[in-house]
């Protein structure tokens, strides 16, 4: 199963951290110095990923300057002798047609966005990648699910999963759990069931969806005539549950540290554990701790 695109919803208000993201896309908030969007397409380049699909909205412009050339800056690193500056900038740059970009136009949901990247991905797998969340390992999540999808049988869906407190189930999109291959971190296992937000103690497992699929084609037909569900979206689990109908489902328990960089807190905590991961900051950065906490 060949997985050549990957769709990244951005057109999202990124209401949880304002006023930061009042005129600025919350995607392109800073984790130590790399905007969220440019750490999940590293991620999705590392897996693989040949075209990147931006569903985007209002105000989102930047995301697209952030991905182009800029000739002024690049003019002047090279008078100034600033090569590891612009190498860095070049590691970053995609190739000249890999990107695509389409408006939502409303805020329907996750599943509408996705569906509004239907003609750019045609009749193909594909990812779907939220820039909100990002994993901590030393292989990015999205390339670990499509070394699982290697194993499973063609025309399968894959969704990323992790295990959250039993009584906050009902905070997200759970999964049932079918035949098992492997247990803990890094093992997958056939999905027999799907709810987006279940009323409190009637979640069918601890095993909460997360921000990373891979799906096939047909979801978009679902996804066409889906109606509106929780929070009166558009959802994509309701979609998927339509289609595991007709075709498997498989959850893959990631290895990694997930962050919701969607919250405040979660967005902090990002910051400081992304930035013990840096050689030339960690030791500085626990330095700076230290002498806060005995503050």
């Amino acid at each position: 199963m060949k997985i050549r695109k990957a769709v990244f919803p951005v057109a999202g208000l990124g209401t949880r951290v304002l006023p930061a993201t009042k005129a600025m896309p919350k995607e392109m908030l800073t984790i130590v110095d790399r905007p969220l969007i440019q750490y999940v397409v590293d991620e999705a380049k590392e897996a693989g990923i040949e075209h990147f699909v931006f569903v985007t909205g209002r105000n989102k412009g930047v995301i697209e300057d952030h991905f182009d050339r800029m000739f002024e800056l690049d003019a002047t690193l090279l008078s100034r002798g600033k090569k590891a500056e612009m190498a860095l900038l070049a590691r970053s740059q995609p190739e000249a047609g890999a990107m695509s970009f389409t408006r939502q136009q409303a805020p329907l949901g996750l599943g509408h966005a996705v569906w509004c990247a239907r003609d750019i991905i045609g009749d193909e797998p594909f990812a779907v990648v939220l820039p909100d969340e990002l994993v901590l390992h030393k292989r990015g999540c999205l390339a670990q699910m499509i070394d699982a999808a290697a194993k499973l049988p063609d025309g399968a869906n894959i969704v990323a999963v992790e295990e959250v407190p039993m009584e906050l189930a009902h905070q997200y999109g759970v999964v049932g759990i079918g035949q098992r291959h492997g247990d803990g971190k890094g093992s997958y296992f056939e999905i027999d069931g799907m709810v987006e937000k279940p009323p409190k103690g009637t979640a069918p497992s601890n095993l909460s969806i997360t921000g990373r699929y891979i799906l096939q084609p047909e979801i978009f037909k679902i996804l066409a005539t889906q109606e509106r569900g929780a929070g009166g979206e558009i959802q994509l689990t309701d979609a998927m549950i339509g289609l595991a109908t007709t075709q498997k489902f498989f959850g893959y328990q990631f290895e990694g540290e997930r962050h919701d960089c969607g919250s405040k807190a979660g967005f902090l905590r990002a910051n400081i554990a992304f930035g013990l991961q840096r050689p030339e900051l960690a030791d500085a950065l626990r330095v700076e701790m230290t002498r806060y906490l005995k503050a």
